[in-house]
């Protein structure tokens, strides 16, 4: 029997309206809004129809109750501009990542979310104080992403369709999510992360996110954790020159311009400084690229699970039929490493339920 909301999902997630999975399945939008509303029950052959139309498995359509992401729990960055079909789809793939991050917990020891909520008074402060309690001092960030998964975040990876929409996160049951869009720059990469950890911060549980003041408020945070004001005011002189500021690019590995933002704030430039500067940035094409960038972070937790899982006799495939979706639907979530190649396949004895301890290195 069809569970309804996994056929919502499901039609979500494709980004289909009732018409256009009508269209696709020869079941009428009618009757399709029927089955999503439990107002009737589909029979083996309209069932398989859907799930051969959605390219998700019967088994998938048929599972328990899966409760889906509310639009207030996630803050898109250029809401105006993302239509609610694409939010929907992005929610839907969000809620498949909080079932797989279940499924995981069951099984591996992952670890514990540290991600303080307290209602800071201002951005800086914040990641002052997040810079303190994660021992951070007032050094250059390391890998933005190892280091928010050693804090517990769960950090997964966006479909590539979904280029419009930077980075989101959430909180779900205690835990932290953050999902990025793995075809930005690497410096645009270490932006979003540290701007969504800003919004579980500051944000948390009981703040409104999708406003401009929770966006300026999140970038703020991104830049003082990024580029801690103690550090950047004993490196860099007042006034900076262009090549200057390319030239220090490496040290917080940022972008030319999120660097010369964070000067103005810390009044290394003035007004006239600042506009000069970025348009000479822009001239240079550092507005819509970062040339000479550095390379994408990636997920340092997710091969681990994925090791641990082979050695269990549980590979990338295994584990896609377990949880009822595609293997190319786990890819998109762990940054496409469910379809690189591992070498040895062969099934381990490795029992009991291992533990993956994850540091970050000021080195990363």
């Amino acid at each position: 029997m069809v569970t309804p909301s996994r056929l919502r999902l499901a039609r979500e997630r494709r980004g289909l309206t009732l018409t256009g999975l009508a269209g696709m399945s020869g079941i009428g939008a009618q009757r399709l809004s029927q089955y999503e509303n439990a107002r009737a029950v589909p029979d083996e052959d309209a069932l398989r129809a859907l799930a051969a139309a959605l390219s998700f498995p019967v088994s998938f359509l048929t599972g328990d109750e899966v409760e889906e992401i509310p639009a207030e729990a996630v803050a898109f960055r250029a809401l105006s501009s993302t239509s609610l079909r694409k939010q929907r789809a992005v929610r839907s793939q969000a809620a498949l990542a909080v079932e797989l991050n279940t499924w995981l917990t069951e099984r591996l020891t992952l670890p514990e979310p540290d991600v303080p909520t307290h209602g800071y008074p201002e951005p800086e402060t914040a990641a002052e104080l997040v810079r303190g309690r994660w021992g951070l001092g007032q050094a250059p960030a390391p890998n933005t992403v190892h280091l928010l998964e050693s804090r517990g975040v769960r950090v997964f990876s966006l479909d590539s369709e979904h280029q419009e929409v930077d980075a989101f996160s959430l909180w779900r049951d205690g835990v932290p999510y953050v999902f990025l869009n793995t075809a930005k720059s690497g410096e645009r990469g270490r932006f979003d992360a540290a701007h969504e950890l800003g919004h579980l911060v500051m944000h948390g549980h009981d703040r409104a996110l999708n406003t401009p003041e929770a966006e300026r408020e999140a970038n703020r945070f991104a830049s003082a954790l990024l580029m801690p004001r103690a550090d950047v005011l004993a490196r860099m002189p007042s006034g900076a020159q262009v090549d200057q500021i390319l030239s220090a690019r490496p040290i917080w590995r940022v972008s030319a311009m999120a660097l010369a933002h964070r000067l103005h704030d810390l009044a290394l430039l003035t007004d006239d400084q600042y506009r000069a500067v970025c348009r000479r940035l822009a001239e240079l094409g550092y507005r819509s690229a970062e040339p000479g960038g550095i390379p994408r972070e990636t997920s340092q937790v997710l091969p681990k699970v994925l090791s641990a899982l082979r050695a269990q006799g549980l590979p990338p495939a295994r584990l896609a039929s377990a949880l009822h979706i595609p293997l190319t639907e786990l890819n998109t979530l762990v940054f496409g490493l469910a379809l690189t190649p591992h070498p040895g396949g062969g099934r381990s004895r490795a029992s009991g339920r291992p533990a993956l301890r994850v540091l970050p290195s000021p080195a990363d």
